[in-house]
């Protein structure tokens, strides 16, 4: 369940300093957040689905500790990023 060229495309050039800017901590983070919506919407339709659920967990982790590193080395573009995507209710 990847995401599509377009919809990488479109959040790269969103998040990163021009298209070819795959690496940057925010990108990876909003990619991950993307596939994590996705997943999410798989599960709620196939509940029984447990490699989904398992892939889930392991985007989510990962997520989580891109999230970690970019809190403990610069503050404001994770508050910057966390309100931009959604997260942290």
């Amino acid at each position: 369940m990847a995401l599509s060229k377009e919809k990488t495309a479109s959040v790269v050039a969103q998040f990163g300093a021009n298209e070819k800017d795959t690496g940057n901590t925010k990108v990876q983070i909003a990619l991950l957040t993307e596939r994590i919506k996705q997943l999410t919407e798989h599960c709620k339709t196939f509940p029984k689905d447990a490699h989904a659920k398992r892939s889930l967990n392991i985007l989510v982790g990962q997520r989580r500790n891109f999230l970690k590193y970019l809190q403990n080395n610069d503050l404001e573009v994770y508050r910057a990023l966390i309100k931009e995507l959604g997260l942290r209710k």
